[in-house]
């Protein structure tokens, strides 16, 4: 599976491969809002990066069109991504949460749905 850091257009491929399932170079593309979308050609380019990285696969062929799904997991995606950001911030989470609350991204509704998962979490773990 792939250990590749995505770059913010590689990550928008993989969030509409995630939300849309296998699709094709065009789908992707259309999956961009009109007013950001890049070109056909510089989606087809990324997309055979992402494929020669391992997160993305060619499934079938309808037609001319390849048809990709992700490889890569939106789980293990994000489990990396935070594990860099961790380490930015020398591996603590309490400053990356301090920083989420203070730019007004981490609610209280958000701290409570956390708790729950660690209580979850502590439970399981004791079980």
């Amino acid at each position: 599976m792939a250990q590749e850091r995505f770059t913010p257009l590689e990550l928008q491929i993989m969030q509409a491969l995630w939300e849309r399932g296998p699709i094709s170079i065009r789908e992707i593309q259309e999956a961009f809002p009109d007013a950001d979308r890049p070109a056909y050609t510089t989606i087809q380019t990324t997309v055979y990066r992402l494929e020669a990285k391992k997160a993305l696969r060619r499934v079938r062929k309808i037609s001319n069109a390849h048809i990709f799904e992700a490889v890569v997991t939106r789980d293990s995606a994000g489990r990396r991504f935070l594990d860099d950001l961790l380490r930015l911030f020398g591996g603590r989470s309490q400053p990356a949460m301090a920083y989420l609350v203070e730019s007004g991204k981490f609610t209280l509704a958000d701290v409570k749905k956390a708790q729950k998962i660690l209580r979850k979490a502590k439970k399981e773990k004791s079980s």
